[in-house]
């Protein structure tokens, strides 16, 4: 284990150790009770102090609850444990009078909670005390809430990440309806309506007769989401689900479907009132969350049991996937075509749009991209905004045409 965690034992302080360790991890967003806290202390006590890789079991086993919280934590032991003078580290680094001079590379997300939860931002604190105060103009600068709209979700902190969900329920929802065969009544002089008309005579014995007017009706079409939730998606599309929960609260058809390497129907607790406790119900229905993807398997299940039941009205479908399938390559194409033959428009959100250098190059991708009517990011609060336009109508021209990374003919 090294000299950190032996010295700890040796000084008495390894159970203070993983307590602290578990404030760290639940500061980063991971679900830990004392009850989980006193079982970590008493794996580790019973088998010993040996090496690190039991010892990273032993804390894994008993802190960690789901499967999205696996990078968070191997973030948290690497940081936390790494150290060789544990108790004498560990108090340096919490200590709001040290700071680091190490250049840093773009985090992970799992290594920006984990370092929010594990300074709080005691550096900023000492910086500013030390530095002299400097007037800057700050009229060309992006503001705290630009900078949020525009921060990559994988790269948030656990603050973020609130602050993005409450932005996401705040969000202008879509106005996309669409007209019916049905009709109901109006006050403008659109079309008679002569049933209603009659109606209304025979009321005063056919001695005044004043016309009725009727319009069509309009109605939200279905909303579909079939929302990848492979490891390299999950954290996409555990964001994105907050924003179909807001779009359920004023649409009556949302259908919410979840799938990695099988196909999950999760419209039923996409209904709870509460957001959070909804995502948390989401994730606990399905067995592969943050595993492999199967995207061509999936789309068959869909279209043989479920396109028939929800693809009507003019259905639309918003697909949330990165496209990387390695295999059955010409099973996704056939689906993806079914797909859109099904329903009115088919939008697909990929979040690897919000590399500049994004090219169709990967064989998943180029099979899908002939069979969506839109392709769009959905990477951050921006993209999120873009594509609530783009339902509304709003939007025109090439920005989600994916006929732009096709090859030229």
């Amino acid at each position: 284990m090294g000299n950190g965690i032996s010295g700890a034992a040796a000084d008495g302080r390894l159970a203070d150790n993983i307590v602290h360790f578990a404030r760290v991890l639940r500061k980063a967003g991971l679900r830990i009770g004392p009850a989980a806290v006193t079982d970590a202390i008493e794996a580790v006590a019973a088998i010993g102090i040996g090496e690190r890789e039991e010892f990273y079991t032993a804390l894994h086993a008993t802190l960690v609850k789901r499967h999205e919280d696996d990078a968070v934590f191997d973030e948290a032991f690497r940081l936390f444990w790494r150290s060789r003078d544990l108790v004498g580290k560990m108090i340096a680094l919490m200590s709001p009078v040290v700071t680091r001079h190490e250049e840093r590379e773009k985090r992970k997300a799992g290594e920006t909670r984990v370092s929010d939860a594990l300074f709080g931002g005691r550096e900023d604190r000492r910086r500013e005390r030390d530095e002299p105060d400097i007037e800057i103009d700050a009229r060309f600068t992006a503001s705290g809430s630009e900078r949020l709209r525009r921060t990559d979700f994988a790269q948030m902190t656990s603050a973020e990440l609130a602050a993005a969900k409450r932005a996401i329920s705040d969000l202008v929802l879509p106005m996309d309806e669409v007209r019916t065969r049905r009709f109901r009544r109006s006050n403008r002089p659109v079309a008679i309506d002569a049933r209603a008309t009659m109606r209304h005579a025979m009321r005063t014995g056919g001695a005044l007769i004043l016309p009725r007017h009727r319009e069509p009706k309009t109605v939200h079409p279905p909303l579909v989401v079939l929302a990848d939730i492979s490891g390299s998606m999950s954290q996409y599309t555990r964001i994105f689900l907050h924003f179909l929960h807001a779009l359920g609260e004023n649409r009556r058809r949302v259908h919410a479907f979840l799938f990695g390497t099988r196909l999950t129907n999760v419209t039923r607790q996409m209904r709870h009132r509460d957001p959070d406790l909804a995502v948390e119900a989401c994730s606990q229905s399905v067995s592969d969350w943050s595993g492999g993807t199967r995207i061509g398997e999936t789309l068959k299940d869909f279209n043989r049991l479920w396109s028939r039941r929800v693809l009507g009205q003019g259905a639309v479908v918003l697909l949330i996937t990165d496209g990387l399938e390695r295999e059955g390559i010409e099973l996704l194409e056939k689906e993806m075509d079914r797909l859109r033959r099904s329903c009115r428009r088919l939008v697909w959100l990929n979040p690897l749009l919000r590399f500049e250098g994004f090219e169709a190059r990967a064989r998943g991708v180029r099979a899908m991209l002939p069979h969506v009517d839109e392709l769009r990011p959905v990477h951050n609060l921006e993209a999120m905004a873009d594509l609530v336009a783009a339902l509304s109508g709003e939007v025109r021209g090439r920005a989600g045409d994916p006929r732009r990374f096709l090859p030229a003919a």
